[in-house]
């Protein structure tokens, strides 16, 4: 009923005592010309009006206009000041009009994102956050453009909650099913963290950031649908019952869905909100309508089932990689600077001897590493047999990599390096596989931070590519080092086994997460293995 799933990004839990944010003029009745009052940041490439076409709540709306696809210039932001160790519930309403941009919420970072083909209507993003200190932070709204953007689209926004008026967001008045979690924290709470996916496999509610041995309480508001609630633990060791005896309890409709605390990585629980009541969670779990013709199915049936999801997506071509990469591959998750985060030279806790620029950047000719980056083929194209559509652009395992260090990984196998020929700045290395590796030959070993990154790609190409992936093995040297010829298990068995620790040892990241909705919303199709990890023991066995 309960099975092991990922590691979530910071983000917090309202406690049972909330405090109000300050969110001025979250109404958008008060303007000065086009200028809402109290929002301080306007950037270049959106244009602000009021209006009273489309209202949520009072008598007006924030009209704004997106007429670039440069994401760096579309933030509306205001400042508002937390105190440390009280939790903020913010939301905001919005309508799309032709649902070919979309809004990302901003607290203190980027968080969630509208669904942009709900038009013509207003719907919610909403995040839970709790401040680790007390200071100012910046809350608002970046626009996207997606797939068939024509340079201008109109969005409307309005009741950004909460407000100075004392307002409640809109979670505390619930016309629908109210959802509580109840969450005990163990003695290193800050490796505790949790996530409410709908049925498209957005958050609606996440949560982390809490102090030890605490009690918290979460009510979250859900129309009827499917969900998964997350569960996770970064080191890997649950919260119960080491070192504290936490555990977790979600109820709905007065009945308990799920409960416990014994886990490892991660636990996930998927359920129902309907005219029946709450059903208890199935069996093997499944992320809605997405995965629903894989619901039931286990060993290499699932796999097939997978590769009927994912086939056919949306090849938008290699040259279109370098629209991906300065989207999906930016660092808002060590430094947070948005530079591009090269998993070859990323230093997870210190600060990184290399930094790209976005598109500046670009290779470009290099001499050592640092002077530009490139497009990483983690399964190596030569694999594949050359440039072929469409593996030769599928985003999921294509990477923003300093283009030295590219270079010297080539297309050597991955691995783990007993004696190194080259390392990187961050430490990844080149060199000879070490003993009891099961291979006797160079390979490419990167950061334990990154090893799960690369090893859910490879188990995508090989769901993915299920067709084609038998006929791979005798395309190089290296690929037939790590292909077995055949569709079903694909990897020879020392690299199946690698990959399958290196999966279980790094689980999903937030990173990873955010990645997988980007390559999504470039092309059509999702990683599975990130979605939902427990997938690979389902086909490939423990």
């Amino acid at each position: 009923m309960i099975n092991r799933i990922i590691t979530l990004s910071a983000v917090a839990l309202l406690s049972s005592h909330s405090a109000l944010a300050q969110v001025e003029n979250g109404d958008f009745e008060k303007w000065n010309g086009n200028t809402p009052d109290n929002w301080s940041v306007i950037d270049s490439g959106i244009a602000v009006s009021p209006s009273s076409t489309q209202v949520k709540t009072g008598g007006l709306a924030a009209e704004i206009t997106v007429n670039t696809g440069s994401q760096s210039s579309t933030d509306f932001l205001q400042t508002v000041s937390v105190e440390q160790g009280k939790s903020y519930d913010f939301a905001v309403s919005l309508y799309h009009t032709e649902g070919k941009v979309k809004a990302r919420l901003y607290v203190d970072g980027y968080q969630n994102y509208s669904d942009n083909l709900q038009t013509n209507q207003w719907q919610e993003i909403r995040y839970s956050y709790t401040a680790t200190t007390s200071k100012d932070i910046q809350v608002g709204l970046r626009f996207y453009d997606v797939s068939g953007f024509d340079g201008s689209e109109v969005v409307y926004v309005d009741n950004f909650q909460p407000t100075d008026t004392g307002s409640t967001p809109p979670t505390d008045t619930c016309n629908d099913t109210t959802a509580t979690l109840t969450l005990v924290t163990d003695q290193y709470a800050s490796e505790t963290s949790w996530v409410l996916n709908n049925s498209s496999g957005s958050a609606l509610y996440s949560g982390s950031g809490y102090n030890n041995s605490t009690t918290n309480t979460k009510d979250m508001c859900l129309s009827d649908g499917d969900y998964t609630f997350i569960i996770s633990d970064s080191y890997g060791d649950g919260i119960c019952c080491n070192v504290g005896n936490g555990s977790f309890t979600l109820e709905a409709n007065g009945k308990e869905i799920a409960s416990g605390g014994e886990f490892q990585s991660s636990q996930t629980v998927n359920f129902t909100i309907g005219d029946s009541g709450t059903t208890p969670p199935t069996e093997p779990p499944v992320v809605g309508d997405y995965y629903k013709s894989a619901e039931g199915k286990s060993g290499f049936a699932l796999k097939t089932a997978l590769y009927n999801i994912i086939t056919n997506h949306n090849s938008q071509g290699y040259s279109a990689i370098w629209d991906l990469v300065k989207v999906a591959d930016l660092d808002n998750y060590y430094e947070k600077d948005g530079s591009i985060l090269d998993m070859y030279s990323e230093k997870p806790s210190s600060g990184d001897s290399t930094s790209f620029t976005k598109v500046t950047n670009q290779c470009g000719q290099y001499s050592k590493e640092g002077d530009c980056y490139n497009r990483e083929h983690s399964f190596p194209k030569s694999w594949f047999g050359g440039k072929i559509e469409p593996m030769n652009s599928d985003g999921h395992h294509i990477f923003a990599t300093d283009g030295y260090v590219n270079a010297k990984r080539s297309n050597w196998p991955f691995g783990e390096v007993g004696t190194a020929s080259y390392t990187s700045s961050n430490g990844s290395k080149l060199g000879s596989a070490a003993s009891g590796l099961g291979y006797s030959g160079t390979v490419f070993e990167p950061l334990d931070e990154f090893k799960g990154d690369f090893a859910r790609a490879y188990f995508y190409m090989a769901t993915r590519y299920e067709n084609a992936v038998a006929a791979w093995e005798g395309n190089s040297t290296s690929s037939d080092a790590v292909l077995n010829g055949t569709n079903t298990t694909v990897f020879e068995p020392w690299m199946l086994s690698m990959l399958k620790r290196w999966h279980n040892n790094d689980p999903v990241s937030q990173k990873e997460i955010d990645r997988n909705q980007a390559v999504f919303e470039f092309q059509g199709n999702r990683n599975p293995f990130v979605d939902h990890p427990e997938f690979v023991s389902a086909i490939w066995g423990n």
